[in-house]
């Protein structure tokens, strides 16, 4: 049932119950959601807790993913999702939106707008997809120094520290990268575009911290399952872009039916009906809260 305007919110503040869902066994598994009513559909397929993702924000919006949307952008995002999903959410926070003061006000943005987690990356701007060529690395002490800064200003948010550095420094530096990461004060640690299980393997062996895995399609990771992950070492498991990608294939087709056939019957059977489309946004639940507050008082 989705979240309902008057109804009771989570207790607990967001990190405070991804910590806790990290805490049960086996790996957390995030999809990405990337609006209010992707939130709702991961939820009603039984997921816990959510992913939200920078290319597939950026996606939506029609900008690509190289760090030129702001903070309050991000922050409106995470409104919608938290507010329709009632579920933590792990945030893409780029490469902190600047230097040190800047992660701490992203940080702090990001608690307040509902966000159970967060993580930062070790890249410099223009920042590209961890799966792309030719990466730019921030110093490693200078990440540090954003991972101590967002560890300083969280109340409960869960900080996880992402290295783009496999790629281009190689698996030694990526972990010593990793070791500093920790030890400024990250809770997790994303290894970026790894390529081979054997990569994954090493990683988990040499980093001992809780590990996210990136299963997205089209990159340089090949597929794995969650259970795949977990065996070999990762706590938690993201796909950023899939809904998204299949929700834009489906509009391209639509677009393009209608411009052939000046009509969208040929996509009724692909549709979600009226009743489920207001099943799942809670429609008649809002009706009935309405009803059950509003009263025509006759003077």
């Amino acid at each position: 049932m989705p979240y309902l305007v008057g109804a009771h919110a989570p207790d607990q503040p967001a990190g405070l119950r991804f910590r806790a869902l990290l805490a049960q066994p086996g790996i957390l598994r995030l999809p990405g959601a990337h609006n209010g009513l992707a939130g709702l559909q991961a939820k009603a397929a039984g997921f816990e807790a959510l992913y939200l993702s920078g290319a597939a924000m950026t996606a939506s919006m029609g900008l690509p993913d190289v760090g030129v949307i702001t903070v309050d952008e991000v922050c409106f995002f995470i409104r919608q999702i938290a507010r329709a999903a009632a579920l933590p959410l792990l945030v893409d926070g780029d490469t902190g939106y600047g230097e040190a003061l800047n992660v701490m006000h992203m940080v702090r943005a990001f608690e307040e707008a509902g966000a159970g987690a967060v993580h930062i990356e070790d890249q410099i701007l223009p920042k590209k997809c961890g799966h792309l060529n030719d990466k730019k690395l921030a110093d490693a002490d200078d990440m540090a120094a954003k991972v101590a800064a967002a560890a300083k200003a969280r109340r409960h948010l869960y900080v996880v520290a992402r290295t783009d550095a496999v790629a281009s420094e190689g698996m030694d530096a990526a972990v010593a990268r990793a070791k500093k990461y920790l030890a400024a004060g990250a809770d997790a640690i994303f290894p970026e575009a790894l390529t081979t299980p054997e990569m994954f393997r090493e990683f988990a062996r040499r980093v001992n911290a809780p590990l996210l895995a990136n299963m997205t399609e089209f990159g340089r990771t090949p597929f794995f399952t969650a259970d795949e992950f977990q065996a070999m070492g990762y706590k938690m498991v993201i796909w950023p872009v899939s809904a998204l990608r299949v929700a834009a294939r489906a509009q391209r087709d639509l677009y393009e039916a209608i411009a052939r056939d000046g009509e969208a019957r040929a996509m009724v059977d692909r549709m979600l009906t009226r009743a489920e489309l207001y099943e799942t946004i809670g429609y008649h639940d809002y009706e009935a809260l309405d009803a059950s507050i509003v009263k025509t008082v006759t003077p």
